[in-house]
């Protein structure tokens, strides 16, 4: 099944060494973004970048930096969004926040492809999942 609309991306650009009653900001932001039952996150980790210290942080092999940027990547409706920005003011002391409107394409599941021969509309027997699928 393939869904597809309006949504919401949420981006916080942060550092590497940041961090929420010593665990990794990134971590804190993802578990409260999924406790908050927002629809999806990912952490992404550049190899250069600098913000508003100016200071270039690079991940090349003679810099010594371990503050490389990172975004987080969070999206879902709008209300939703917008409605965990104060869970971001308590956590985020230094930081950018975006928001910006995106259109979605999700696919859900996987199409498995055909049928197995022999394939029926009844249940799978027991200990056989992979490869049976209900016709439609």
């Amino acid at each position: 099944m393939r869904l597809h609309g309006p949504a919401c991306r949420l981006t916080i650009f942060i550092g590497e060494s940041d961090h929420w009653h010593g665990k990794p900001l990134y971590a804190e932001i993802v578990h409260r973004a999924r406790a908050a039952g927002l629809a999806g996150a990912s952490v992404l980790r550049g190899i250069e970048g600098y913000g508003a210290s100016s200071r270039i942080h690079t991940a090349r092999l003679l810099s010594l930096t371990e503050d490389l940027p990172l975004a987080v990547i969070i999206i879902d409706d709008e209300d939703r969004i917008r409605g965990f920005l104060p869970t971001l003011d308590e956590i985020v002391t230094e930081g950018l926040v975006i928001i910006d409107p995106v259109e979605v394409y999700r696919y859900v599941g996987r199409d498995p492809g055909p049928a197995p021969a022999g394939a029926t509309d009844q249940e799978p027997p027991a200990g056989r999942q992979r490869g049976w699928r209900r016709r439609p």
